[in-house]
């Protein structure tokens, strides 16, 4: 777990401290693993590893047993390949954009074909090659955003010879509200997606994202994508997450300061100070990931004492009410928690009204990376 830190420095001049777990996240990796077994966990490192920087979080959970990796794009896989041993499998969830084909194909990467032109064109590139190319085949199973239509499936079934070349590893789709453990869409696209894969027996199903892995071992498959969860995130809104935290930001105080009542703070002066106020400016703001929304609603921590936002988010930074603390607990330099074992991910998307996919994504690139 994380130590202490809330007086180290500031390393490199940086906007805050970004603590990053990698312990915690190859935990996270074992308890997915032994959950979906005998089921394979994969990981989903896209976006960077959701902004924790793939080229250290993809070889962490190689060393935890992973072997499977989606990103979303073909550029992230490239990214990737070469930091990963030759048995490690890497998927692009898009699919590829022509032209990008002889690309994938050389770097011995496995796209997810989503549409009947994605399929077309990889069959043309492994005719071309004279060789066997492997791909996932995605179905829509109800969300409306990628795969092939129930129609096409259906039809693609009847045409064998239109797949000719192409090494289906698994049939695969996204759940939208597993997060929702009882919403009645989770059954009905399970029964959608089982219905599709069925059409093609020689392929495995994919099936199960984080909050899925937890839905039981009908949604399962053989192939689980939890992304999320391996990063700290609750698997589900509204229940105990059985996740261990891999995250923790602490941002320095750049300056303090007494203000009479009636000062206006903040960007609007919407915040109207109604007796004299304490308050502690930290270094930084949306730009670094702290969204707009936070503003008078969000709060940082020291120590056990909650320390409001107060006035709008800035670009480059944010003021705290720290009337809560002894006069001179805080100084040029202290670090206060943004997140961490005050504050989780999920409190944080709360207070900001969105997500903690979002929060997570968006931490900035001016925070000094430790990687314990």
């Amino acid at each position: 777990m994380f130590a202490d830190i809330a007086e180290r420095p500031v390393v490199d001049a940086a906007s805050g401290v970004l603590t990053i777990d990698l312990a915690a996240l190859a935990a996270n990796y074992r308890l997915l693993q032994a959950r979906l077994a005998p089921a394979r966990a994969a990981g989903v490192v896209k976006a960077d590893a959701y902004g924790l920087g793939a080229s250290r979080v993809a070889p962490a959970l190689y060393a935890a047993g992973c072997r499977d990796f989606f990103v979303a794009h073909l550029g992230e896989a490239l990214t990737l390949r070469p930091l990963l041993a030759s048995d490690a499998r890497l998927y692009v969830l898009n699919g590829l954009q022509p032209g990008a084909e002889t690309a994938c194909a050389e770097a011995g990467i496995v796209p997810v074909l989503n549409s009947l032109e994605q399929i077309d064109n990889w069959t043309a590139q492994a005719r071309a090659r004279r060789s066997t190319l492997p791909a996932l085949l995605q179905f829509d199973s109800g969300m409306c955003r990628l795969g092939l239509e129930p129609q096409d499936a259906e039809a693609l079934a009847t045409e064998p010879a239109r797949l000719k070349g192409i090494e289906i590893l698994h049939v695969m789709s996204h759940l939208a509200c597993a997060d929702e453990p009882d919403n009645a869409q989770n059954a009905e696209q399970l029964a959608a997606f089982d219905r599709l894969a069925a059409l093609f027996p020689a392929a495995t199903p994919c099936f199960a994202n984080s909050g899925g892995s937890f839905l039981g071992a009908s949604y399962a498959g053989a192939l689980a994508r939890p992304g999320l969860a391996l990063y700290g995130g609750a698997p589900f809104d509204g229940l105990p997450n059985p996740m261990a935290p891999v995250v923790r930001l602490d941002v320095p105080v750049i300056q303090t300061r007494i203000v009479p009542a009636g000062s206006r703070i903040g960007y609007g002066g919407r915040f109207v100070a109604p007796t004299e106020m304490r308050l502690a400016t930290i270094g930084a703001g949306y730009a670094d990931g702290l969204p707009r929304h936070l503003s008078d609603r969000g709060a940082a921590w020291f120590g056990d004492t909650r320390l409001p936002i107060i006035g709008r988010v800035s670009m480059d930074s944010i003021i705290l009410d720290i009337g809560a603390l002894p006069a001179g607990s805080l100084h040029l330099g202290s670090l206060v928690e943004v997140i961490g074992p005050h504050q989780t991910l999920e409190d944080v998307a709360e207070a900001a009204g969105t997500i903690a996919y979002e929060i997570l994504t968006r931490l900035g690139a001016r925070y000094h990376r430790i990687y314990r």
